[in-house]
């Protein structure tokens, strides 16, 4: 469906309206709303599609309830109106789950003004789902939660996805528009040549270097908008990880809001394909932006209080943990020195020297991002824009020559082999991890880095991509050598003291 790689040669062929930099949600929206109309358009990722934030956040599609408590009514409509959206286009990939918030005897928000607040939620969405349950439904509903001081807790809906999968389908649409998108292929730079742009491109495959014609490029790179935009720096990267436990020591069926012990930040426990996820921290990321983020000895030991606080019978430790993961946020500064979690989650669009920069946002209102950005590169108008913005037509239909994996991905087995194939066929994996931690998220589901999985895959996987056995055994190792460093479990700092 993605094609079969092109050489840069046939690229720079082509006379393109849009070139595309970053291959996470906000590019992969940018390509899909550029491709619907018309445009000749093309997205270009360093690494693979979805390789940064887009799949490392809190795999949720919802309306933020603090961005109500902020004031942020517009954001928080808009991300509803979204989300209602992606849930009745991409049944089975986004769905509607149920959230549950455990109200405390003296621990605000009570009842009421969470009451009030959910009402408002709903309104803003045009449903209505929440509801209040007693202490005793709660404990019913989530045996072993802690049950100090516990008075009940206020139910509502918002709901989950795959957020990297989210990332390929929309890809996949662009490509039934005739957008290309291509991974491992670094941007150099971008430079204006009249009325066109000379992007120099580096096929990190084959090391090639070429040189692409277009007439407006939009950089959507996230957390690494700062390299292109060329003004000053107005992203403040914040680093978010997570933790992947096995769901028999941690089970769960609802999404839990629960705040932290030691800062009374709201942590999520929720059930996501098959394990129980727990997250994020919000930390600021001062790191190398071109390694890869790697959760911290300090936010394991955060989430594991988190844990044991609110299921004091668990007793969860490492060795409960099949993964972690942490993505780094591109938040629009403020530059008013606020606590991370206080920073607004708006979006940004923004052009220097002609090149437009779209950075921040949420993953659920992509599709509105892109269309800002749109607007900034002169490509569409406002009428468009406006259209665009208040559309119902839908923006995904299905594919149907595709297992149904590729639609209902959260129902999916993931390791099936007749879903393999048609993803070594058509969704450009070109490393193991590739496959591995994003085209599916076995490496995150299961314990071992999915190592038992990969001999049986084996055979596959070599046949397709025309490995031989030298080349697996390459893959293998820097799979399990990724694995290991950014999304193993890492010693507590008492332990890295004592080693």
């Amino acid at each position: 469906m993605l094609g079969k790689r092109q050489s840069l040669d046939a690229l720079a062929d082509e006379n393109w309206d849009l070139i595309v930099i970053g291959g996470g949600i906000t590019g992969a929206g940018v390509l899909l709303e550029a491709a619907r109309r018309g445009l000749r358009v093309l997205l270009l990722e360093q690494t693979d599609f979805a390789w940064g934030t887009s799949s490392r956040s809190s795999k949720m599609v919802h309306g933020g309830l603090r961005y109500i408590a902020q004031g942020d009514i517009r954001l928080t409509r808009h991300s509803l109106l979204e989300r209602e959206r992606l849930i009745e286009e991409l049944p089975g990939l986004v769905e509607r789950a149920t959230y549950l918030f455990p109200l405390r005897k003296g621990v605000f928000p009570g009842r009421w003004p969470m009451k009030v607040i959910l009402w408002l939620y709903d309104f803003l969405a045009g449903i209505r789902d929440h509801r209040y349950l007693s202490r005793e439904q709660l404990l019913e509903r989530v045996p072993g939660l802690n049950s100090q001081s516990l008075t009940g807790a206020m139910s509502y809906t918002d709901a989950l996805t795959d957020d990297c999968r989210l990332v390929v389908r929309a890809i996949l649409e662009a490509a039934r528009h005739g957008g290309l998108a291509q991974n491992y292929c670094r941007v150099e730079q971008a430079d204006a040549c009249g009325d066109t742009f000379a992007v120099t491109v580096t096929d990190r495959t084959t090391g090639q270097t070429a040189t692409l014609s277009s007439r407006r490029v939009v950089s959507a790179t996230g957390a690494w908008a700062d390299r292109f935009s060329g003004s000053d720096p107005r992203v403040r990267p914040l680093r978010g990880s997570h933790l992947f436990v096995d769901p028999v020591r941690l089970p769960v069926k609802d999404c839990l809001t629960v705040m932290h012990p030691d800062d009374g930040r709201p942590v999520f426990v929720f059930p996501w394909e098959g394990v129980t996820c727990v997250g994020t921290t919000d930390l600021d990321h001062p790191q190398d932006m071109d390694i890869e983020a790697a959760a911290s000895g300090q936010e394991v030991d955060y989430l594991l209080r988190l844990i044991n606080s609110q299921f004091p019978e668990v007793g969860l430790s490492r060795e409960d943990i099949y993964a972690t993961i942490a993505g780094v946020r591109p938040v629009i500064a403020s530059g008013k020195g606020l606590d991370p979690s206080k920073e607004r989650r708006d979006h940004a669009v923004w052009g220097e020297n002609g090149i437009v920069t779209v950075s921040g946002g949420k993953l659920t209102t992509f599709r509105l991002i892109a269309l800002d950005a749109l607007l900034a590169t002169g490509l569409i108008d406002s009428a468009a824009h406006k259209r665009g913005q208040k559309s119902s037509e839908p923006g995904f239909t299905p594919i149907s020559d595709a297992p149904a994996a590729v639609d209902a991905f959260l129902h999916a087995d993931q390791g099936d082999p007749v879903f393999i194939q048609w993803i070594l066929d058509n969704e450009d994996v070109v490393h193991l991890d590739d496959l591995m931690l994003r085209r599916t998220r076995l490496g995150l589901l299961l314990p071992g880095a999915g190592k038992v999985l990969l001999d049986t895959l084996r055979q596959q996987i070599q046949r397709t991509l025309g490995w031989d056995d030298a080349r697996w055994e390459q893959e293998r190792n820097r799979y399990l050598d990724i694995h290991q460093r950014y999304y193993g479990v890492p010693a507590s700092p008492v332990q890295q003291a004592a080693g």
